[in-house]
């Protein structure tokens, strides 16, 4: 199998070096990577959105045989592309030194989305990015992952806000042509198609590829002309909210996955389920053994000996039930295969708190040896919420682990101040480390003044980049110039600024902050010490009460009275987020708990000095320690609950936050505030990296799943050998 012959016909030779670099995002936080690109053509960067494939595509020939002759260009083009070269050789990872050879016991890992790019729309939220974050820091170590998703041709969601607040969704078709991804193809250059039996008449799945550092990651597209017309759409959107539709996506991920790596001939040893949406991958990996000789209990241990599952959502409804009449349409065929009787293999998805369908997570616990939640409260949460699956166990016994989520350090920390700052301060080294808690400590060493600097720098750029989006919009629609008003033309670079952003969600509560709108109103137009709010998110396109939510905060935004101290941003994407966690002066989290699993975009944030305003729950349990930020308690459950949160916000940003930010001195330096920005980087560089994350799943589950491989296959080949003595008798 092999990529489709790129674009790029008029790239010359001595750059051609360009191609491979382009279609890799490892560019995507290697800032040498994204250098050579602005280097050959600055306004095609800007024009492309900060995508050079689309760049490329763009730059006329003239301009690249002057780069291909430019000796100031070739010496940075040479420079990158040795760091480049020497980046893809997996022999010099961390996973090799520390605990296999990489070629030998791959970890395939499957998820509904990834959160790699804004050229690469597959993502909803936190979970995407994650994902994304996982695979980026897999390949910085040198693990040996491959990937599996689905290539959603309509993306997630470009959202708009009519007049009136509410939330129209548009689907943003992908330009494949211009996106940094490729079509698998045969030896004979046509598209690879894989065919998945299950469905009547069957499925045929196109792969595609994106290469993350040294991952490869495979995206299912279900449009091909083969298919029947109803069947072209299985991979349209991501989350549809029709449930037989939710159900052929999730046997096109889990088992056609499954396929698609077999046809490509990649081998693995461990199976990770990124949550419950492929779990059915489990079922294709049972029935290969099965196919090859083994029964189906020995094929099913071996297959979950193997395995690991990573739960996110303590949310009820996050979860998948399908009707077992459901089911029965999709797997009464392919469950003789397996040697499986039906009623065996409902069992393995019935929830016994909730016996009225089949629990993908359910399925997916017992069908995996390696469980965890992905923090510590959330991981309490787990084991109290699936102990029915264990009901001789305790809650504090019941076989679920957790590892507390990271985020991918290259791909959220401001260039800028890694660069230009740490690099000075940390040494030169502190990024090769940045797990090592030691390192961190030389924040202190910083002098206030040149953080503080940085960070109005970051804040104004955040704020000239919603004003070009709301100028922008202006041109393109001629709206409502109280629309435009609301995006935020009228903040304020001096005012405290609290970013709220996030998928819109009730158990989020993003109208928590508008409770009690007199006495915010006084906070945000204090004429001496102003405050203001900038939110962004998006609901679900068929969550119609998120939608009502998002549709009041809008209104809060277009209400006069509060001088243009709220804005909402719309259509929050990977690049505005990166403007937010590194531009606004703290980071509010509000859900209602224990609904937040762990929270990533509060560590993306503290990360870069922003510290955190969080209720105790997710990550911030572990995270907060009285200095980095500001967290409170929470009310019990009842009636006036929200009210009282509402209460202890206004009370901290009243008497404790707001009176701190203009603590400043003649120069203008809060230091006391620098000082828990400070404290906000320390705290979350070591400890919340996904550096310190995937350390922990190949420590903890990987060595072991790799070891009961080992052993299987030891097994396997010893069965083998006798079979061969007995041929040859």
């Amino acid at each position: 199998m092999k990529g489709i012959k790129d674009k790029f016909p008029n790239l010359p030779e001595r750059i051609s070096g360009l191609r491979e670099l382009a279609y890799n995002l490892w560019w995507s936080w290697h800032p040498e990577g994204r250098a050579i690109f602005k280097l050959l053509n600055r306004q095609g960067w800007y024009l492309s959105n900060h995508n050079p494939v689309k760049m490329i595509n763009l730059t006329d020939k003239k301009t690249l045989d002057a780069a291909s002759r430019d000796p100031h260009f070739l010496r940075h083009y040479d420079a990158v592309l040795a760091r480049f070269e020497s980046y893809m050789d997996i022999s010099r990872g961390w996973f090799c030194a520390n605990v296999s050879e990489p070629k030998l016991h791959t970890i395939a890992y499957f998820s509904a989305e990834y959160g790699l790019h804004h050229a690469l729309p597959f993502y909803a939220g936190g979970l995407g990015f994650l994902a994304g974050d996982f695979l980026k820091e897999g390949s910085d170590l040198g693990v040996p992952m491959v990937g599996v998703g689905f290539m959603y041709p309509q993306g997630y969601l470009r959202q708009m806000i009519s007049p009136n607040g509410w939330q129209e969704g548009a689907c943003e078709i992908l330009d494949r042509e211009n996106a940094p991804i490729r079509r698998m193809t045969d030896s004979d250059g046509n598209p690879i198609s894989i065919k998945v039996p299950v469905m009547d008449p069957p499925v045929y799945l196109e792969v595609w590829q994106v290469k993350v550092g040294m991952t490869n990651l495979y995206l299912i597209d279900t449009s091909s002309e083969a298919n029947d017309p109803w069947n072209r759409c299985i991979s349209d959107r991501l989350y549809t909210g029709d449930l037989e539709q939710r159900l052929r996506q999730e046997i096109v991920l889990g088992i056609g996955g499954v396929r698609i790596l077999q046809a490509l001939g990649v081998e693995y040893s461990v199976l990770h389920l990124n949550e419950g949406h492929p779990a059915f991958a489990v079922l294709e990996r049972v029935r290969e053994k099965v196919n090859g000789g083994m029964s189906y209990s020995d094929a099913f241990d071996e297959v979950r000996n193997t395995t690991v599952f990573t739960t996110h959502t303590p949310v009820p409804a996050g979860h998948d039930v399908f009707s077992f009449q459901l089911m029965d349409k999709y797997f009464g065929s392919y469950l003789p295969g397996l040697e499986l009787p039906r009623d065996e293999f409902f069992r393995l998805g019935v929830n016994p708190s909730k016996p009225d369908g089949f629990n993908m997570t359910a399925f997916a616990m017992r069908s995996s040896a390696y469980r965890n939640a992905v923090s510590k409260k959330h991981w309490e949460v787990t084991r109290e919420m699936w102990q029915q699956l264990w009901p001789d166990l305790t809650p504090k016994d019941v076989p679920i682990d957790y590892i507390t989520n990271g985020v991918h350090v290259p791909s959220w920390i401001d260039r800028r101040l890694g660069d230009e700052i740490f690099n000075r301060y940390l040494g030169r080294n502190w990024l090769e480390d940045h797990d090592q808690p030691s390192i961190w400590e030389l924040i202190d060493e910083i002098p206030d003044n040149v953080l503080w600097a940085h960070h109005n720098i970051m804040k104004g750029m955040l704020i000239t980049k919603i004003r070009a989006r709301a100028r922008e919009k202006w041109l393109n629609t001629g709206t409502d110039p109280r629309l435009i008003i609301a995006s935020g033309v009228l903040l304020d670079p001096s005012a405290l600024t609290l970013g709220f952003a996030r998928r819109f969600a009730s158990y989020k509560r993003p109208t928590l902050l508008l409770q009690d709108m007199a006495r915010l109103r006084s906070i945000l137009n204090d004429p001496w010490k102003p405050v203001q709010i900038i939110f962004a998110g998006k609901a679900h396109q068929d969550d119609q009460q998120s939608k009502q939510l998002l549709q009041k905060v809008f209104g809060a935004a277009k209400d006069q009275s509060f001088g243009g101290r709220i804005a909402f941003v719309e259509d929050y994407d990977e690049l505005l987020a990166q403007y937010l966690v590194h531009g606004v002066d703290v980071w509010v989290n509000n859900p209602r708990p224990p609904m937040e699993a762990s929270g990533t975009s509060g560590m993306k944030a503290t990360l870069n000095g922003v510290p955190q305003l969080s209720i105790l729950d997710g990550w911030w349990i572990e995270g907060y320690n009285g200095k980095n930020g500001w967290a409170f308690q929470g009310a019990p459950e009842g009636p006036n609950r929200d009210d009282m949160d509402a209460a202890a916000i206004y009370d901290l940003l009243e008497k404790e936050i707001v009176p701190l930010f203009y603590d400043v001195d003649e120069l203008g330096i809060p230091h006391r505030w620098v000082s828990v920005m400070k404290e906000a980087i320390k705290m979350t560089g070591p400890n919340f990296s996904a550096r310190r994350m995937v350390k922990e799943y190949t420590d903890r589950f990987y060595r072991k799943a790799i070891e009961a491989c080992i052993k299987a296959e030891y097994r396997t080949e010893k069965r083998g050998a006798k079979v061969d003595l007995f041929r040859r008798i």
